[in-house]
């Protein structure tokens, strides 16, 4: 059976040798988080924090930093979540096989929570600012919850069956909240919680909401889980923990899931926005103060043994990578049966998962006929930029399956080889201009607004890869040091952009001129190359700030280019046109991925920080040969 509690969860994560403890006292400003991610990166246990410095709870991390940890922890439930996303995407299998899913009817029991009278949740009340206020940056804003689990409801139709739990950042204090009364809510465009916010406005009714913290691992796994039409986020909850969710009925509240370990209620004040952020975020940059909701604090309860769990976000890989590995697993199979034609969709951790996206789909429109143009494949990729989170992509690069049916999706190398063979820049580059991306993503002149680009493939190989310079590779002035990225992928160090200002209060009008001034350099760039310029070996060319950095790694190629660009400002190519609204180029197709001056910082630690984790991994510590 699943866990009734974190503290079960830890207890058993102990037993199997899956967690360290820490007793010396750690700081929950930086220090925490640094001691995280140092573990996190080396693979090690869950980290159990039993002396936070000025806090009473003792804290705890890293629980979902392995994929092996995760499956220990969800053990008996894994099975059963893949029947059951099985059944949605195809149910006519409980018919054709029904002795494969015997257990299905078991475990939807499970999906149905349940209202109690009490729960150890309500054991005692508390203050905002008895709670651990974990700083993970330098530049935080302030302490911020980085595991909450959000409970809304539907004012139009409340109850358990239209709520939705979600994961959205909660600042403690800082900035012009008053203290212990008022809370930061940032949620991201396209989150089911706007439309609860849109419909308490539009009624005019006040929007009530509940921050859990703790409990069971299956509400969190829950919170970030992007569920099939209909299935409920508690119900999921329920068969992951194996357990129905049992949540305490409030006169004038909502509920409150009785196994958390704390619970923050209150009510978003109608019209009221104040400065949230800047926060370290899961980029690798930080996202800068903006006005977001202000949660008028209520009530904060906990439990007498709770525990305040936490994660860390910063530049991938870090623990939210493992969520997207599990998600992946879970809802891989409803790929086809939700984007027909589509053999998969990979959200590219590396590239801060939302700039990128690669998929695979099928041509099937006209068989008959040999013809490498992309037709069924831009369908495809309108339904996939029309779902959910996905919408969010800028970069959306897509092949078709039958021209390598063993390729995989996952395998990023291998798909830009065989994209980058086939692609052609006269056609098949198609873009979306004054739109909406991740609220998290700077590369675009304004809060949630930029553009993207479908790049389409199909067909035949019909271009060679160099892996090494040419011989001769003359450059304009500026651009120095060529190192090849990728096969047929040239990266070249440009001229550097004006610093970044990180004043995001500046006028749209302003940060456009900062930008058309940074173009001026490529436009120079593009327009002193030709058709015949040896440059033109290479497919693509990414004009950035480091290239030796850039060509290092394929993580490093991935988070500068589709971190750093935005797709109808940042795309160039060599002899470029423009015919009947549709552009493209006749040689290599360019993208400036340097840093603009519009850009968000990049994260960095505090160096005397990181010299006291040093410490703890030294000879005695109790992090020696972990980290």
């Amino acid at each position: 059976m699943g866990y009734r509690s974190l503290r079960q969860c830890i207890d058993d994560l102990q037993l199997h040798r899956q967690l360290v403890r820490i007793d010396a006292p750690v700081d929950a400003r930086l220090e925490a988080a640094a001691i995280h991610r140092r573990v996190f990166a080396a693979g090690g246990p869950a980290v159990y924090f039993a002396n936070v410095v000025g806090c009473r709870f003792p804290m705890v991390s890293n629980l979902f930093g392995t994929m092996e940890r995760i499956r220990l922890i969800f053990r008996d439930a894994l099975d059963g979540i893949s029947q059951l996303v099985a059944l949605k995407a195809k149910p006519h299998e409980a018919l054709q096989r029904p002795w494969r899913h015997w257990r299905a009817p078991l475990d939807a029991l499970y999906m149905l929570p349940k209202f109690v009278g009490a729960g150890p949740v309500l054991d005692e009340r508390i203050t905002i600012s008895q709670l651990p206020q974990l700083v993970s940056w330098p530049r935080d804003g302030g302490p911020f919850v980085t595991l909450p689990i959000v409970y809304t409801e539907d004012v139009r139709e409340p109850g358990l069956r239209r709520s939705n739990l979600g994961m959205y950042r909660i600042q403690l204090a800082g900035n012009q909240y008053r203290a212990d009364e008022e809370i930061g809510l940032h949620y991201q465009i396209h989150r089911s919680i706007g439309v609860h916010h849109t419909a308490a406005v539009q009624a005019g009714r006040p929007f009530r909401v509940n921050v859990f913290v703790g409990g069971p691992p299956a509400m969190s796994v829950a919170a970030v889980m992007p569920l099939p039409e209909g299935m409920s986020e508690l119900g999921f909850a329920g068969v992951l923990g194996r357990r129905r969710v049992r949540m305490i009925r409030r006169a004038g509240g909502l509920p409150i899931h009785a196994e958390s370990d704390f619970c923050i209620t209150g009510t978003v004040e109608p019209g009221r926005l104040l400065p949230e952020g800047p926060f370290g975020d899961h980029l690798g940059y930080y996202s800068l103060a903006h006005p977001f909701p202000v949660l008028q604090v209520e009530s904060v309860h906990c439990r007498r043994d709770a525990v305040w769990p936490f994660t860390v976000v910063g530049r991938p890989p870090q623990e939210d990578t493992m969520f997207g590995q599990l998600i992946h697993e879970i809802t891989g199979p409803m790929i086809p049966a939700v984007l027909p034609g589509v053999h998969g969709v990979h959200a590219v951790d590396a590239a801060g998962v939302h700039p990128l996206l690669l998929a695979i789909g099928s041509e099937r429109y006209t068989p008959y006929l040999d013809d490498s143009t992309p037709q069924e494949l831009l369908t495809q990729a309108s339904a996939i930029l029309g779902q959910g989170q996905l919408s969010l992509a800028k970069f959306l690069l897509i092949v078709a399956h039958h021209d390598n049916p063993r390729l995989d999706v996952h395998n990023v190398a291998a798909f830009f080889s065989h994209l980058l063979q086939r692609a052609d820049w006269r056609r098949d580059l198609h873009f979306h201009t004054h739109t909406t991306i991740d609220t998290l993503d700077y590369s675009g002149i304004g809060l949630n607004a930029g553009s993207k680009v479908v790049i389409a493939a199909a067909g035949p190989k019909r271009y060679e890869l160099p892996t090494s310079l040419p011989a001769t590779l003359p450059l304009p002035d500026g651009f120095r040091r060529p190192h090849v990225a990728l096969p047929g992928v040239l990266a070249v160090e440009g001229p550097a952009c004006p610093q970044p200002s990180f004043d995001y209060d500046q006028s749209v009008r302003a940060r456009t001129a900062a930008r058309d001034e940074v173009a001026g350099a490529m436009q120079r760039f593009v327009s002193s190359l030709d058709e015949r310029h040896p440059v033109n070996q290479f497919r693509l060319v990414v004009v950035v700030d480091d290239s030796r950095f850039v060509a290092e790694s394929l993580n490093n190629f991935l988070w500068v280019v589709f971190t750093r660009s935005s797709p109808a400002a940042d795309i160039y190519g060599v002899a470029e046109f423009t015919s009947e609204k549709h552009w493209g180029c006749r040689g290599a197709l360019v993208i400036d991925a340097r840093t603009k001056p519009h850009h968000a910082p990049v994260l960095e630690e505090d160096p005397q920080i990181a010299r006291r984790v040093d410490a703890l991994g030294a000879p005695g510590g109790p992090l020696h040969g972990i980290i």
